[in-house]
């Protein structure tokens, strides 16, 4: 057996990264009348002709699930439920540590659609609302569209909703950089699972219509049935450009955004693309494109999914503010608009953006506050 990590001791001496800790110190019989029995036997009885007082009695008011069935891990692949705990756990502790939100890790089985909302559904009234993670394409998109309708708490899935926004804010900024209208963008995304399909929607209901999908078939037509419902719906609704293939379809391209696999963009076909261009090479671990081969080929704008270069594309700048922000509002749903707004609320805060800083990185200040900022003003709006 491998030399432990020090990655895995530590994980192995606190047994994760999480624990529970009560706000309310139990020192003597008379603490533990008010913090249990007898004391809450009134609370229940208010609760039960009041239900609306559960969330202002009881920490269902601002807990936050992390649920994940395993199926899609970033970089990973379907590892199982007890394989993706680690990363809803690490989330949790972001959630904690950035915003102040009380959030738990929770691993599903890989069961049907059917059953994962049926189940979800079942603990809801526990919780303020649902963060889902690492679910595979596309049983995301039809889990997040029933929950969504179904439940009165906010439904955010953050494989799309927090990609979604980051790539926009990072998209607002580098369209500043190169001098043209976010709306007059041509944008190729290859990818189209859960982050390519959201992005897409999220690009199209900011006014970019000019795009092209892309994935390992070559262009995502609306009339293939080798596409699910979701992604020949959205085939149907933007203007693409003609060709069949990537390698076609690149030219004269204002924008490449890979939510796909490594290696897939050449710096051939970065040549090929309109002046100054922007690419966003976002799979992890490795990128569609190397930043060297795409600064050598005349990339304009380089953003990543990784530290280790700049502009890096990273959800954490999204999930903690903004459910900081649900639960603030009491909004329901995350809708586009939220996310538009929300995009913009990150993309403020590079005030004078450049090319090697067209988005926040994740431990700059404000970014939670500005997210929050961001959703509570939405609320008011809709007031």
């Amino acid at each position: 057996m491998a030399e432990e990590t020090e990655v895995q001791r530590l994980h192995a001496e606190h047994t994760g990264v999480l624990e529970l800790q009560g706000t309310f110190a139990i020192k003597d019989p008379a603490d533990l009348g008010k913090a249990y029995t007898p004391g809450v036997a009134a609370l229940a009885k208010d609760i039960q002709a009041h239900p609306e007082d559960q969330a202002k009695y009881t920490m269902s008011g601002k807990l936050i699930p992390v649920i994940t069935d395993g199926t899609a891990v970033l970089g990973l692949g379907n590892i199982g439920p007890g394989a993706g705990l680690p990363i809803v756990e690490g989330k949790a502790l972001i959630y904690k540590s950035f915003a102040n939100v009380d959030a738990i890790p929770m691993a599903l089985n890989q069961v049907s659609v059917d059953d994962l909302v049926k189940t979800i559904e079942t603990m809801a009234p526990s919780f303020a609302g649902i963060h889902l993670e690492d679910i595979a394409a596309p049983r995301c998109f039809e889990l997040v569209e029933r929950l969504s309708k179904d439940l009165d708490i906010p439904v955010y899935h953050d494989d799309q909703t927090g990609t979604a926004i980051v790539v926009l804010a990072g998209l607002m900024n580098a369209a500043k950089v190169v001098g043209k209208k976010l709306t007059d963008l041509k944008v190729v995304l290859t990818g189209v699972g859960a982050s390519g399909l959201a992005t897409a929607n999220l690009l199209l209901a900011a006014g970019i219509k000019q795009q092209t999908l892309v994935d390992i078939h070559g262009v995502v037509r609306s009339n293939d049935d080798r596409y699910n419902d979701f992604q020949r719906n959205l085939a149907d609704r933007v203007q693409e450009v003609a060709g069949d293939s990537l390698d076609e379809v690149i030219e004269d391209a204002d924008a490449f955004i890979g939510l796909s696999a490594a290696n897939v963009l050449s710096k051939e076909q970065v040549q090929k693309m309109a002046k100054e261009p922007i690419v966003f090479a976002l799979a992890n671990p490795l990128p569609e494109i190397d930043p060297e081969e795409a600064a050598a080929a005349g990339v304009a704008v380089m953003a990543t999914g990784s530290s280790q270069w700049p502009n890096q594309v990273n959800n954490v700048l999204a999930f903690p503010g903004l459910f900081k922000g649900l639960l603030a509002s009491g909004l329901k749903h995350v809708d586009s608009q939220l996310q538009i707004k929300v995009s913009q609320g990150l993309a403020d805060l590079v005030p004078e953006p450049r090319a090697d800083k067209i988005v926040p990185a994740v431990f700059d200040q404000g970014v939670v506050d500005a997210v929050t900022k961001a959703v509570l003003d939405y609320a008011r709006k809709g007031e």
